[in-house]
Formats: C-alpha cells, structure tokens, sequence
C-alpha cells in the first residue's frame, strides 16, 4: 500500500521532516520513496508542499498519515476534517 507520511531528515534535537510517497513494506527512513511531495520544520513552522503531486497521489489511491492530512488541512492544500491523533499518555511513575 502506498502512504504519504513524513521521512525525518534533520539532525539531533532540530527535527526536519520530507513529506514522501513510499511503499509502506518499507521503514520511513530506508529511503525508497516513490517520491519526494514536500519538507516541514515543525520548530519554525514552515515547509514547501506541492499540491498538485499530493492531490495526485491521493487520487491514485495512496493513504495519508494523520499527522500530515491534519497538515495539509491547516496549509489549505485538501479540504475535510482533521482527525484525532492518539497520543499515549507517559507512563506514572511509583512512589516507592
């Protein structure tokens, strides 16, 4: 199945992400995108898209990972409702 998700590529503690069309047999990080959609900096908040390629993509079929359709969304790029990303509570810790 094909997704569109994000690929980190910045260094340690400056996260900077593509925004890629890959196989999902493969690990975000092996690098085998179909192709490269886009880039984010979540510290700055600023990115490049190419909407008409990720309009494509959808329409061919491809998922989009919550994360980067609730983007999409805010950029005004597809149009819908954000969805709800489960985000695990940290674990308490025990007085002991």
């Amino acid at each position: 199945m094909l997704k569109i998700r994000f690929q980190r590529v910045g260094k340690r503690n400056q996260p900077r992400f593509r925004i890629v069309a890959i196989d999902s047999r493969f690990s975000p990080k092996s690098g085998k995108a179909k192709e490269i959609l886009g880039w984010w900096d979540p510290i700055k908040k600023v990115g490049d898209f190419k909407p008409d390629r990720i309009k494509y993509w959808i329409s061919v079929g491809a998922q989009v990972s919550d994360t980067v359709w609730n983007l999409l969304i805010k950029k005004r790029i597809i149009s819908g409702k954000k969805r709800k990303i489960n985000i695990k509570p940290k674990k308490e810790t025990q007085n002991a």
